[in-house]
This record gives structure tokens, sequence and C-alpha cells, in this order.
């Protein structure tokens, strides 16, 4: 049977900020809006200045917006770089 989730880890030189399992991680880039399911092809791309939205299995979405951030999926991971600290928003 597949994995039903992801892996989502977001980290900066400075801290690991999230490392959690996943339903879905959705943000927006210079093609539009996007959305990162369980077994995506693998994917690479920038985003800057738009919320990544993460919703892990049996709890609320999280919200974080940086100034730039790069996502690359690969294997039903999915790493999150960036150098700042984030804005959060739970909701």
């Amino acid at each position: 049977m597949a994995n039903p989730t992801l892996h989502v880890r977001i980290i900066s030189p400075q801290q690991l900020i999230l490392d959690t399992e996943a339903v879905s991680v959705s943000s927006k880039n210079t093609q539009g809006n996007f959305d990162i399911l369980p077994q995506h092809a693998n994917f690479i791309t920038l985003i800057e200045n738009n919320p990544i939205i993460i919703r892990p299995q049996n709890a609320k979405p999280q919200a974080f917006k940086f100034a730039l951030a790069i996502i690359m999926v690969t294997e039903n991971k999915v790493n999150i770089y960036t150098y700042i600290q984030p804005n959060t928003e739970k909701g």
C-alpha cells in the first residue's frame, strides 16, 4: 500500500523549523497555485513571499511565509529550504 502522507521538513541554516508528516503541501510559484500530495513526482520550485500551507494528518493546517524558499520533492519527502525565520500563522 502506498504511503498516505508526506514527510515534510522546513530547514534553515540556524535550525530545523518543522519536521512532520502531512497529507499535503500547497503554495504559489510564478506559474500559479500548486498542491503536493503523496506520491508526487520529483519537483523543485522557488517560492517568494507566498504562504506555504502544510496540512498535517489529524491537525490544523500551518502557514509559513518566507521572503524566499526552495521546495524540493523526492520520494514522498518535501524539504523546504530557507535562510530566514518565518512568520507563522495557524488556522
